[in-house]
């Protein structure tokens, strides 16, 4: 990466909580930005961040990593609220949208923790290297999208803002406005990058937010998160009110297509956070050399959601922008992101007017210096140097990422298309050599898996009429792999027999003895005698 932004390092307390407030910075105007995708009030989205980083901070599987209210769930669970509130004005039941979300977030965690008990975090092992970077530089393109919204401001006519669709239009501020803001977000950018070289008694981030907004407050006035909360709720101020339970109870599941539009849309939430986070604890495992767990943290997400829902969050996952700040930072144990959750939730209850005075220029630096860390840049030497296929995954996660926002068909999309690579690829690599150094007898060494890729090639190459009346299939450097290969060497052995020919095999490993002994049932096929406790050492 051209920036070090991740140094390995052990955490201490101090850097801990160091890291844990300028976390909490970071979280703010995320929280309130993903409660417009939502289409919720921002105390939805800052809660939601509240209980997401407690719970899987305290125990989650991956210490140092932060979650919170994040876009991809937003997205999710956005089309569920604008539904529920059409269905409220049909019924007559007002907000009825918040209790779709509720309920969505709380099956949503029910499915997650069955997932961790199901020990299914482990799959995560199956995503390719090329899906793992189309992946990060894909979410690194969707922050870095995110952040040129916040240069804009709400479209005036007659003084009045243009609402379309129930929304604000957003038009490019001012170009002397646009001037300033850049200038403070590329001072921040420096500060971060620059000071580090000096000292690292305290975390740069944290230094370059508050040198940034005393500027802005002394010096140049510039847009701040008060200024965010106007354009979406036109309200300069962060409402102090402590969650509340907030069981969705009015919702009508008897009425036709509720209770699939629920839980369709809790599985995809769930699914999401799951994808999402486990490739966030995967690069930050890479990132600090050490190894989180994933079905743990597959609990302690699905226990944090089904709270947030509970007590009136719109639910998350963890963050990769605001994780490497984090580890940036210094913060590498639970304690960092328990500040951090803990800061937050004294932000909304006591330092809301501390809170809105900050320059959104400021954290438009931090998440431009996060895109400059996440984005793998040794993806642009790969071309010409690693296979096409390959390349071609990374770029199909990449764009699918950027313009789906769907995290969890681009991460399915690149792991099939990875494998159907890999299955074309093996087919090539089935070699049958013969001997016939046994009179009477013909011998094929079979090299390679035999599956339902290598099948159709390997049953071509075997032809009862070219062979003499005794034929042995050698499985000393090959393997059966599935049902596809036990049925084409059924099939081989039929049409052997049907030329009044014989063929056996030999050799086979213990696993794919028991295979072929297990489906007996389904298919004949005979075995050779003459080396029965053979046992190939690679297999």
């Amino acid at each position: 990466m051209i920036f070090d932004l991740i140094r390995k390092r052990n955490g201490n307390w101090k850097d801990d909580t160091l890291s844990g407030l300028t976390v909490a910075l970071a979280l703010v105007p995320e929280a309130i930005a993903f409660s417009f995708i939502a289409g919720v009030v921002p105390l939805v989205g800052l809660w939601a961040a509240v209980f997401m980083g407690l719970i899987t901070s305290a125990f989650g599987g991956r210490p140092g990593m932060i979650s919170g209210s994040t876009g991809a769930i937003a997205i999710v669970v956005g089309v569920v609220v604008r539904k529920g509130n059409e269905h409220g004005l049909t019924l007559g039941v007002e907000d009825l949208g918040i209790q779709y979300l509720f309920a969505v977030i709380m099956i949503a965690g029910l499915i997650q923790i069955l997932f961790g008990l199901a020990r299914l975090g482990r799959f995560i092992r199956l995503v390719p290297h090329p899906v793992m970077i189309g992946f990060v530089n894909g979410l690194a393109i969707v922050i870095l999208i995110g952040q040129f919204g916040f240069f804009k401001t709400p479209l005036l006519e007659n003084g009045e803002a243009v609402f379309e669709n129930g929304r604000k239009m957003m038009t490019w501020m001012k170009q002397s406005e646009i001037i300033t803001m850049g200038g403070l977000a590329l001072l921040t950018m420096a500060i971060i990058h620059f000071l580090p070289k000096l000292t690292n008694a305290v975390p740069s981030i944290l230094v370059a937010i508050l040198a940034v907004g005393g500027i802005s407050y002394f010096g140049f006035e510039t847009k701040t998160i008060s200024d965010v909360l106007y354009e979406g709720w036109d309200s300069r101020e962060l409402s102090a009110s402590l969650p509340v339970l907030s069981l969705p109870t009015d919702i009508p599941w008897r009425q036709d297509g509720v209770a699939l539009l629920i839980i369709g849309t809790a599985f995809s939430a769930a699914m999401v956070g799951i994808i999402e986070s486990l490739m966030t604890l995967q690069l930050i495992d890479d990132m600090t050399e050490t190894r989180g767990s994933g079905n743990r943290e597959c609990l302690a997400q699905g226990g944090a959601n089904f709270l947030s829902g509970m007590f009136g969050g719109m639910g998350g996952c963890a963050m990769i922008g605001q994780s490497l700040i984090n580890i940036k930072s210094g913060g590498r144990g639970r304690w960092s992101g328990i500040v951090a959750a803990l800061t937050l939730a004294i932000f909304i209850l006591v330092g809301g007017p501390l809170i809105v005075q900050i320059p959104v220029a400021a954290l438009v630096g931090v998440m431009f210096m996060v895109v400059i860390g996440t984005f793998e840049w040794a993806t642009l030497r790969t071309f010409g140097r690693v296979p096409l296929s390959e390349i071609f995954v990374i770029i199909a996660v990449t764009l699918i990422t950027v313009f789906m926002h769907n995290l969890a068909l681009a991460v399915l999309t690149g792991v099939i298309l990875s494998a159907l690579v890999f299955a074309w690829e093996s087919a090539k690599h089935v070699r049958l050599r013969r001997d016939d150094s046994q009179e009477g007898v013909r011998i094929y060494h079979l090299q390679g898996v035999l599956y339902f890729g290598s099948v159709r090639e390997f049953g071509e190459r075997l032809v009862p009429s070219n062979d003499p009346g005794e034929v042995i299939i050698d499985f000393k450097e090959a393997r059966v792999a599935d049902f596809s290969s036990l049925e084409a060497l059924n099939a081989i052995t039929e049409r052997y027999k049907s030329a009044g020919k014989r063929i056996r095999l030999r050799h086979l490993s213990p696993a794919c003895a028991k295979m072929i002994d297990s489906a007996s049932e389904l298919v004949s096929v005979e075995m050779a005698d003459d080396d029965p406790h053979y046992i190939p050492a690679h297999l």
